[in-house]
């Protein structure tokens, strides 16, 4: 992983010619040089000043509409007025304070929380820190509230990279390094029709064997104890996966007849991401406990949530609390953001504006043999990417995103980079006028890749 990231690094610093990026200064060049050498990270050449709305601009004055939304967690974009506001206004009254104490900002983020998930759930957890904590969070509650151990995930998933969540997700590459991991984890294939790991012809004939053959997995691969299964209702690093209707309602059925607790990892779909406040809503299923993060900051505040049904009750604070869990001045921000999303009309925006990119890649796809596939729901899009027989092509997908900067636009791959999807998910505030351009863009670099 880290010499991808190097070699895209320096990619990226050899567009130093390009007309979109303009001369530094030596004393900036020195700067950045030094962040190179000693972040423990490796960093690109890009050295970024502001943002506003949709959009992020460098030090040089150039302009890049942002398809990732920073890291998947600006639903609001950069800096919106309300959000800036309730942290301001927050921090002149109280950054942090042990959750022992109630405080406005948490109290209303609850209620805001309870509102908006599915009824059953309940009980708000906040002490969580991230995407990660929370979901090694939901299977705590699980296995304490089912008396089993065994947890059950999808091939390409991603549920964090605490070395729990790092052991869940469905990618050989995150374990890889790491020689001590948890046991009691089985993976199972993903509904990922296009290429169906059960050679089916479609949803409409193959009796919905991802979820059937879940069976043979549990009475065979495992322990015989399950405590859950964990799920990305729409994959997030693993492809931009959308299942077919019918899927997560028969993998609800599947759960209930097994005593299995149903997990919704939704800390890429929720807060909006797919057109409706949660995935959930979507489909019409009710978990037993969801997971939320990365947007619920609205503009970047780092805030987390469990809501669980009450029979996952129990979990006591000693067992599962972060410090900075529940911090006040995120609160703050997660509540305005939950308001303004839930305005009349927000959603309905996002579905159309999403619709309204899908069609336009569709038609971008039938002039270009590289893109073999354009799914997604809201604004959580992809763009699969192909050879010109239509199988994966990686390679092929990591250039279009390095080459995407040059045309203005901020593009992620699946799998971290290993992967062969171009994700397309800019913030929920994007206008339709916005859409055209990230289009316009987007047909700009496939053109010139075609050119090539």
């Amino acid at each position: 992983m880290a010499d991808l990231m190097r070699a895209q690094c320096d990619t990226q610093s050899d567009a130093g010619s390009d007309t979109r990026i303009g001369a530094r200064s030596d004393v900036r060049g020195d700067a950045l040089s030094y962040a190179q050498n000693h972040l423990y990270y490796p960093v690109s050449a890009y050295e970024m000043d502001h943002g506003e709305g949709v959009h992020l601009y460098d030090t040089d004055g150039n302009e890049y509409l942002d398809c990732a939304s920073g890291t998947f967690n600006l639903s609001l974009g950069y800096g919106h007025p309300e959000v800036v506001k309730a942290m301001r206004d927050q921090a002149e009254r109280l950054v942090h304070t042990t959750s022992t104490f109630q405080t406005a900002p948490v109290n209303e983020l609850v209620r805001r929380l309870v509102e908006v998930t599915p009824p059953n759930l309940t009980k708000v957890h906040l002490k969580v820190s991230g995407g990660s904590t929370a979901n090694e969070g939901a299977v705590k509650m699980a296995q304490l509230a089912t008396g089993r151990r065994d947890v059950v995930t999808l091939f390409r998933s991603h549920h964090g990279q605490t070395m729990m969540t790092t052991t869940m997700s469905g990618e050989s590459f995150r374990k890889a390094p790491f020689p001590h991991l948890m046991p009691g984890v089985l993976q199972v294939p993903d509904p990922y029709c296009l290429r169906c790991f059960y050679r089916q012809a479609g949803p409409d004939s193959c009796g919905m064997l991802c979820v059937e053959r879940i069976n043979d997995f549990l009475d065979h691969a495992g322990s015989g104890s399950v405590a859950c299964v964990v799920v990305e209702p729409v994959s997030g690093s693993g492809g931009n996966i959308v299942p077919p209707d019918g899927y997560l309602p028969a993998l609800r059925a599947l759960c209930d007849e097994r005593g299995i607790a149903l997990v919704f990892d939704e800390i890429q779909t929720g807060i909006g991401r797919v057109g409706r406040m949660f995935a959930a809503e979507h489909y019409g299923v009710r978990p037993d406990i969801l997971t939320t993060a990365k947007g619920l900051g609205g503009s970047g505040a780092q805030i987390a949530a469990i809501v669980a049904d009450e029979r996952m009750s129990g979990l006591s604070a000693d067992h599962h609390s972060f410090t900075y869990g529940g911090n006040v001045l995120a609160a703050a921000a997660a509540a305005t953001t939950l308001e303004v999303i839930g305005r009349p009309g927000f959603l309905e925006n996002v579905r159309e504006v999403g619709a309204h990119i899908m069609e336009r890649l569709r038609a971008l796809a039938a002039l270009h043999p590289a893109v073999v596939d354009v799914r997604g729901l809201g604004l959580m899009i992809g763009i699969e990417i192909g050879d010109d027989r239509g199988r994966p092509h990686s390679e092929r997908a990591q250039a279009l995103a390095q080459r995407g900067m040059d045309h203005g636009l901020i593009l992620r791959t699946s799998r971290y980079g290993r992967g062969n999807v171009i994700k397309i998910r800019p913030p929920l505030i994007l206008t339709r006028a916005e859409a055209d351009l990230l289009c316009d863009r987007l047909e700009a670099l496939f053109a010139a890749e075609a050119a090539a």
